[in-house]
């Protein structure tokens, strides 16, 4: 190792500044024996993220030179924080060996090159990731009038990319995939809001044409006809730059990215950002994963399967046909007990299953450890057992997973005949490969390891041929292997000897076949070590070879996980069939909300649903608690649940055409943007009326609690209005605005339903909600008693019982709801007497649709009533 000479001017420093000066934004791991350093501020901030010591040592501009190091054996646990702090890390590795001579000045010098570049959303090795959840790296580019997205998720070879004109849409996606990284042209001011921090790239990376032509390049073909995005520019144009962005950081080739998947917009059922947030698919508000509905459902055994699941689950489809074929299969695994049986069995084998996408990602990536390639080995070893057991069952999509779990049986052949039963960590460690593989390899450990037999062997020889009884045969570092003669028989030394050292009462010699024997001991570990690394390329070569037909058959190990699992949730949580039809219906009987009914066991209550022509909304009215949002919610999901191919919580399920779902439910202020809890809540609901259609599926929830009391009821009776009216799509209406419920009688398509509670006891009575969906409208909404629950002071709520009686002594309480009264005053007084006509005038006025010169007339005819 050279020495550590750290001024400025130094070969070492200036070899780090070149470096440096490559990355100025990206923090430098400098490799220098045991250790890499990083320096400057690249060391002060490692230093704060990774709890490690600052030191100095030299100078550079008159000032000391900052240094802070890691351990190499420790680098990837220390890369693993600095990756889940969102940095990006450069790792500057030493490739020759020392200089000497005058190129290398007063210093050894060794060279140092960028191996690889490790970002937040090109990580690839274990101790970087979560192994049951994507990682994945974006990229948006806008063309025209459209916007492209394309992402990554390099760790598995999967590449996919999509193009809409929407922006919303956009936002949307962006929600679902949540990338660890995302690219955008650099100072493109044309993009929308996108709401994730983003790393500007070269807008020529974005340049379609030239991402065209890399595109063609890593995919080895003349067109992209075959993957369906040939002339969608924008969506190219980002995929190009993502590939840019992933070759410069890997420094190596990509095989295992052979292709790209087109994803249309209207192939899925559409959620936005709003409503996958409420409906707490893969984390729950708090933004915890316990208790999500992804976390209830997940009970795969493999990594893969986890990962394959939440794509399931974040992106449900509208393909009734491939919906139908994962209800077949999940049905066929529980056919009758001879298949729970064949279920268990599945599972169980399933567990010897390795991460197989990863690990020929990295095979891929030429980053693959030995204890890679056994989990690579144990899972084709399992193979056969798992295709016998799926061999039987009738469903096409399991025949066709059968069909896929190929044998590959000439690799895993070569694999088990390769390696120990359990490798080491790393290639440098050695002892990766079984005797009897290699004979090269053989011969060397031999030597390594049985240097002592062959010694005893060669003075045995020597002692016979010289007849010198005394000789031996000897080592120490300083010399190496000697023969050892007393100087009494120096007349019977043999004349092919050579003298080594001279000793007061011995001479110590060396032999040719002995030098030979020393050359090749003191380098067998070293060059075994190499020769290992050899072997190990050379499989990761024959690897490469079958790197597409493994693929296939990770993807078949996963979704068989994935379909096992649904199967065993089906059995486990009473889970039931859908069924897709092609009416406007939503029929659910006796559905549940599987989360919470995980959470609190059989005191779940089911309730039934039904929207079809005739009923299009159901305003929803009941105390608070009582259970209004559960209902929606679980609706919500049964849905969305169907659409991503699960069977469903509930008796039975029958449902139409959805082409989007929308929740507005709860709100909170958006300090980052300024905006109000009430307009972030109708930000939400306009983004309903403007984009919902008679297939999609609404939920909302309490609109127009956050202004004045008929503000929010004028708001809440004209959004259901438009819903039922003129969007009529399926809707669930929660109110407290009782006066909502005469919309029913009103207008056609809306019906009335509540959830009920009961009181009982003395003096105080206690509330007991039943949580049951009874048709028509609530009679009151045990606010006080609810607020009493929640612990209210006594006098308070007492107080509050004293105010709810004079109001509904009042008339313009219990005005209908086609007469809206004027706004309630903040403390109650007498009404000021009005003459009946001048009030029947102010009944007519709207004051929303008068010019100026018709609210002039109003006055003029007001005082004209009123007169002088």
């Amino acid at each position: 190792m050279e020495k550590p000479n750290l001024s400025a001017h130094t070969p070492l420093m200036q070899q780090y500044f070149g470096i440096k000066a490559q990355h100025p934004n990206t923090l430098v791991l400098f490799r220098m024996g045991d250790f890499y350093e990083l320096f400057f501020d690249d060391a002060r901030k490692a230093a704060r993220l990774l709890n490690i010591t600052l030191t100095r040592r030299g100078e550079s501009a008159g000032q000391p030179v900052v240094m802070a190091g890691v351990p190499v054996h420790a680098m990837e646990t220390y890369l693993a924080r600095l990756i889940k702090a969102g940095e990006s890390a450069v790792i500057a590795e030493q490739v020759g060996v020392a200089a000497s001579g005058a190129s290398a000045g007063v210093e050894k010098l060794v060279r140092r090159e960028v191996v690889r570049i490790v970002t937040p959303g090109t990580a690839t090795d274990d101790s970087l990731l979560d192994p049951r959840s994507q990682n994945l790296l974006a990229a948006v580019c806008q063309f025209k009038d459209r916007y492209g997205l394309a992402w990554m998720e390099l760790s598995s070879g999967r590449f996919s990319l999509l193009e809409t004109a929407s922006e919303s849409d956009l936002r949307a996606e962006l929600h679902r995939l949540r990338p660890s990284e995302l690219l955008v042209a650099d100072g493109d001011g044309s993009l929308p809001e996108l709401g994730l921090t983003a790393l500007n790239r070269p807008v020529w990376h974005f340049d379609p044409a030239s991402a065209y032509r890399l595109l063609l390049t890593q995919f080895g073909t003349r067109d992209l006809r075959g993957f369906g995005c040939e002339d969608l520019s924008a969506a190219i144009g980002a995929a190009g730059a993502l590939l840019q962005y992933v070759q410069e950081t890997q420094k190596s080739l990509m095989p295992h990215l052979s292709g790209i998947k087109l994803e249309q917009p209207e192939e899925t059922l559409i959620l936005d950002p709003a409503t996958r947030r409420n409906l707490e698919i893969d984390r729950r508000l708090s933004g915890e994963l316990e208790y999500s509905l992804l976390h209830v459902l997940d009970s795969c055994i493999t990594a893969m399967g986890s990962r394959a699941l939440a794509r399931w689950l974040l992106r449900p489809l509208r393909d009734r046909v491939e919906l139908d074929a994962r209800y077949g299969a999940i049905a066929n695994l529980l056919d009758h007990e001879r298949d729970h049986q064949r279920l268990t069995a599945l599972r169980e084998r399933l567990r010897n299953v390795a991460d197989v996408e990863r690990i020929l990602a990295r095979c891929a990536l030429r980053s693959a450890r030995p204890r890679d390639l056994a989990g690579l080995r144990d899972t084709l070893a399992m193979l056969p057992e798992l295709a016998r057991l799926t061999q039987p069952l009738e469903a096409p999509r399991l025949a066709a997973l059968t069909a896929a779990l190929q044998p590959h049986q000439a690799l895993a052949d070569t694999l088990l005949r390769a390696l120990h039963e359990q490798p080491p960590l790393t290639v440098r460690d050695g002892a990766i490969f079984k005797s009897g593989f290699d004979a090269d390899l053989d011969h060397l450990r031999e030597l390594s390891e049985n240097a002592d037999s062959f010694l005893m062997e060669m003075e045995v020889r020597e002692r016979a041929a010289s007849g010198i009884d005394t000789l031996k045969v000897g080592y120490n570092r300083v010399h190496g292997f000697y023969i050892e003669i007393g100087k009494t028989h120096a007349a019977k030394v043999p004349t092919h000897y050579t003298r080594r050292q001279t000793l007061t009462h011995y001479e110590r010699y060396i032999t040719e076949e002995l030098k030979r024997f020393e050359d090749q001991v003191l380098s067998a570990r070293d060059r075994a070590l190499a020769r290992e690394k050899q072997l190990f390329e050379a499989l990761l070569d024959q690897l490469a070879a079958e790197l597409k037909p493994l693929q296939a058959t990770a993807q078949a190990l996963a979704e068989l996980d994935v379909l096992g699992c649904l199967a065993e949730r089906a059995s486990t949580l009473n889970l039931s069939r859908p069924q897709l039809v092609i009416e406007d219906r939503l029929d659910i009987q006796l559905g549940r909300h599987p989360v919470v009914e995980h959470m609190i066991g059989s005191a779940f209550v089911p309730n039934s649903l039904c929207l079809d022509t005739d009923t299009r909304l159901l305003v929803i009215t009941g105390p608070n608690m009582g259970g209004k949002s559960t209902y929606m919610r679980q609706t919500a999901v049964i849905v969305l649940l169907a659409h991503a191919g699960c069977f469903v919580p509930a008796q039975s399920a029958c449902i139409g055409p959805v082409d989007r779902i929308f929740t507005r439910i709860g709100a909170a202020d958006d300090l980052a943007s300024g905006q109000s809890t009430f307009m972030v809540e109708m930000s939400e609901t306009a983004n309903i009326l403007h984009n919902a259609t008679r297939r999609s599926l609404v939920l909302m929830d309490e609109i127009g609690r956050g202004t004045s009391t008929y503000d929010g009821l004028s708001l809440a009776r004209a959004c259901a209005e438009h819903l039922a009216t003129q969007v009529g799509a399926y809707t669930l209406f929660a109110t407290h605005y009782f006066e909502l419920t005469q919309l029913a009688d009103r207008l056609a398509g809306i019906a009335n339903v509540h959830l009920d509670a009961v009181e009982f006891g003395g003096d105080v009575p206690k509330l007991v909600f039943l949580h049951q969906v009874k048709a028509g409208p609530a009679n009151r909404s045990y606010g006080l008693q609810v607020a009493a629950l929640a612990g209210l002071p006594a006098s308070v709520v007492a107080r509050a019982r004293g105010y709810l009686a004079e109001l509904e002594r009042t008339p313009v309480a219990q005005a209908p709801l086609s007469e809206p009264a004027a706004q309630l005053p903040l403390l109650l007084q007498p009404a000021p007497g009005a003459p009946p006509e001048v009030l029947r005038l102010l009944r007519q006025i709207d004051p929303d649709g008068l010019s100026p010169r018709d609210a002039l007339d109003w006055l003029y005819r007001l005082k004209n009533v009123l007169g002088p």
